[in-house]
């Protein structure tokens, strides 16, 4: 990897997180998408690896293993929040901490992996990166699909929105699918005089409110308690519960 690119992926991560740690619209593509298309030109690139060894094989699965792990914890740090009427993230100094021990524990396996005889090339960054997104997806997905909350905006219907100065009804594929989950999917583009309403975090005591006041769909009413940002295992109830309804 050139001196180049390491420090446009250095400036790139430390832009990322002071904007979750400040908090930062939750996404549906960025969050469910992205990572599989990183993964995929990731695996893509490691195809074309010539001499692509066993070596190269069994370091890209502990590697791919720990990527996953530590997305997968990171994503339970987060905090969870609703704010303009769609879903919000904001990271804390547990996810600090998290990204730092993937960091070097990273570093730590490529190193060791060298050591072995994995070739430089077996490891390209878009598959770490894609890897590390997946893992959070996992857990961050599930926790922000079990509170019911709408995911922000799409970036391409609010691009249509502003383009052709009316609001973009059609739901993407994903948001369809989300809609097939028991999730309204993305929220529609807000009106740019529109005055959004006050920021409402679960981590505040003082709001209760349930989903059932936000939301008229039955699938939509089993939600966990709006009083705290949701955990893991609200996430998995919500798996379960998808389940039943499909059954």
């Amino acid at each position: 990897m050139s001196v180049g690119l390491m420090l446009v992926i250095i400036a790139g991560a430390i832009v990322l997180i002071v904007k979750r740690f400040m908090g930062e619209p939750v996404d549906a593509r960025d969050t469910f998408v992205t990572p599989l298309i990183l993964v995929g030109i990731g695996v893509y690139s490691v195809t074309k690896v010539e001499d692509l060894s066993g070596i190269d094989i069994v370091w890209l699965v502990i590697g791919g293993v720990v990527g996953i792990a530590f997305g997968a914890v990171r994503g339970t740090t987060t905090v969870l929040f609703e704010r303009d009427g769609h879903l919000w993230q904001r990271y804390t100094v547990k996810t600090l901490v998290v990204w730092g021990a993937s960091v070097a524990t990273g570093f730590g396996v490529s190193v060791l992996g060298a050591t072995m005889g994995m070739h430089h090339d077996a490891k390209p960054i878009t598959l770490s990166i894609g890897i590390g997104m997946l893992g959070e997806m996992l857990t961050l997905g599930l926790r922000a699909l079990s509170t019911g909350v709408p995911f922000a905006p799409d970036k391409k219907a609010a691009a249509r929105s502003n383009t052709y100065g009316q609001r973009q009804e059609d739901n993407s594929y994903l948001d369809r699918f989300l809609n097939n989950l028991g999730h309204p999917g993305s929220a529609q583009p807000r009106d740019r005089d529109f005055d959004p309403s006050p920021p409402r975090d679960w981590s505040d005591q003082n709001h209760s409110a349930s989903a059932e006041a936000r939301y008229d769909n039955r699938a939509y009413r089993e939600q966990p308690r709006s009083d705290r940002s949701p955990t893991l295992r609200d996430g998995l109830d919500w798996l379960n519960r998808a389940r039943d309804r499909r059954s």
